[in-house]
């Protein structure tokens, strides 16, 4: 009987071990990826916005935000190691682009540091992934709800400044807009592969180069 009991001990231990192992190794550092989201508009929100896309690419210290709408397109190529943001609007064929150095990089970045995030209990599985949820408490009072999972660490913690203290990468997220209404953004797809590095490629033509004092000039 004593060496039942040395043989199950053993067995449990193994087991513990193996446990142990594969909770750590689930978690993934990611470098390069994309995922999809859905955005989720409020019921008051204009009729053009129904049906939007954001997508979010990582590479390195590169990342890229693209926001699909049915007459609007927003693109951010966002680069940690040169602190720089580059914005392309596509507005009904009217196209611009407005960028952004280290100094309106950095002060952004700090703002978005402020940000902390308190988990809660829930959970729920995302694209095929077990999220989390938790709070965002920003500057100025206001919160925010997101589901994020711990099996993808970005590597460049910056690919996203607005998480840049979220214990992982955000599956589900609100944004809130300027008249106080919120968005819902839900991924529907995460693919880890190479990105092309091109996708981070400023374009050298077809974009009307302007400030971002003009674009609010222009009522945008």
């Amino acid at each position: 009987m004593k060496y039942i009991t040395v043989m199950q001990k053993a067995i449990l231990t193994l087991l513990c071990c193996c446990l142990i192992t594969g909770s750590l190794f689930a978690q993934r550092l990611v470098s390069d990826a994309k995922i999809v989201y859905r955005i989720e508009t409020p019921p008051q929100a204009d009729p053009s916005f129904e049906g939007g896309t954001l997508t979010q690419y990582m590479k390195g210290h590169l990342s890229r935000v693209d926001i699909d709408f049915k007459s609007v397109h927003y693109s951010y190529l966002i680069n940690s190691r040169e602190e720089t943001v580059v914005t392309l609007i596509d507005n009904h064929g009217d196209k611009y682009l407005i960028r952004a150095g280290k100094d309106e990089y950095t002060k952004e970045l700090n703002e978005y540091t402020q940000v902390q995030f308190k988990d809660g209990t829930e959970t729920k599985q995302i694209a095929g992934y077990n999220c989390k949820k938790a709070i965002g408490k920003m500057p100025d009072g206001q919160t925010f709800e997101v589901y994020y999972t711990t099996d993808l660490l970005p590597e460049n913690k910056q690919y996203n400044r607005r998480f840049v203290n979220l214990k992982g990468i955000p599956l589900q997220f609100e944004i809130i807009n300027k008249n106080g209404s919120r968005m819902h953004v839900v991924a529907t797809k995460v693919d880890l592969y190479a990105v092309p590095g091109s996708f981070f490629d400023t374009p050298k033509s077809g974009y009307k180069e302007i400030s971002r004092e003009e674009l609010m000039k222009m009522g945008s």
